[in-house]
């Protein structure tokens, strides 16, 4: 299956790295990357980074592993935004409140209600705010 241009999140990212996590739906939207691009919340390389340091750590990727999927991120087309800080108050906040997200849930939303994107999250209680007002979440069925 392929996908439209979305907006990915650190929680489907991540499951790129590591094969015990990747599922059908997560690679075909890997694949996806190859003919569009993402977009994604200047919050991202942070989370992954994060996800991937404790990865090693417990022994879950190995250097090279690790090295070959930085090198796989560097080249795949996803866009990082970057937005003024006071987009945080008046924008993010509102949706933390409302949907009882965390303020990087509420970031990856904000991101696709902006632009017009469908999500790309593993992620539960973000799918279920993205479906609430109205924003496509990639699924298997496309």
């Amino acid at each position: 299956m392929s996908y439209g241009p979305f907006v990915v999140d650190a929680s489907l990212t991540l499951s790129w790295a590591f094969d015990g996590e990747a599922t059908p739906f997560t690679k075909s939207v890997a694949r996806s990357l190859q003919t569009v691009h993402a977009e994604t919340q200047s919050l991202w390389p942070f989370e992954v980074a994060n996800g991937l340091a404790i990865a090693e750590r417990r022994g879950r990727i190995t250097p090279g592993g690790l090295a070959e999927f930085l090198e796989w991120l560097r080249v795949a087309p996803i866009r990082v935004e970057q937005r003024p800080a006071s987009w945080l108050l008046q924008s993010i906040l509102p949706l933390v409140r409302v949907h009882r997200l965390s303020a990087y849930d509420a970031a990856y939303l904000d991101l696709a209600m902006r632009d017009g994107l469908p999500l790309a999250t593993l992620d539960g209680d973000l799918r279920a705010a993205a479906r609430a007002v109205g924003v496509p979440v990639l699924t298997e069925e496309g």
